[in-house]
């Protein structure tokens, strides 16, 4: 089934010069590019962004990191595109990521972790909305 989904190379990610070895992995699982974007977080568009996490112990911490640079978006396509690039991008916490996961690979820890990537259709919709106005 074709679906879409979005991921975001995390500050740590492009500070790192990743981006193009992360969207490579997408491109040669097959999926397809629909939209591309580097910006940097604005605390607000961060807090609505991952609103899902406000009452977390972690949320500040989120925050700052997310806005500390810039982060590039992407927009792919393609058969299960979400449950797929769940299990391309591994586990939140690096150090339990599986070796070949892009976390497992590149990830440093738990916050900086690389890559951010949508966990449902429902997710999608609303991350497309808040990073794509």
């Amino acid at each position: 089934m074709s679906e879409q989904t979005l991921f975001i190379v995390k500050p740590d990610g492009v500070q790192r010069k990743l981006i193009g070895e992360i969207i490579s992995r997408f491109e040669k699982k097959g999926f397809t590019i629909l939209k591309l974007k580097m910006f940097t977080f604005t605390k607000e568009l961060a807090t609505e962004f991952y609103s899902v996490h406000k009452d977390k112990p972690f949320f500040g911490e989120l925050l700052e990191y997310m806005t500390s640079g810039p982060v590039v978006v992407t927009v792919v396509e393609g058969n299960n595109a979400v449950a797929t690039t769940r299990q391309m991008v591994g586990a939140t916490k690096s150090f339990e990521a599986e070796p070949g996961s892009i976390r497992g690979d590149f990830g440093l820890g738990f916050t900086e972790n690389i890559i951010h990537a949508s966990d449902s259709t429902e997710s999608f919709d609303k991350e497309v909305s808040v990073v794509f106005k």
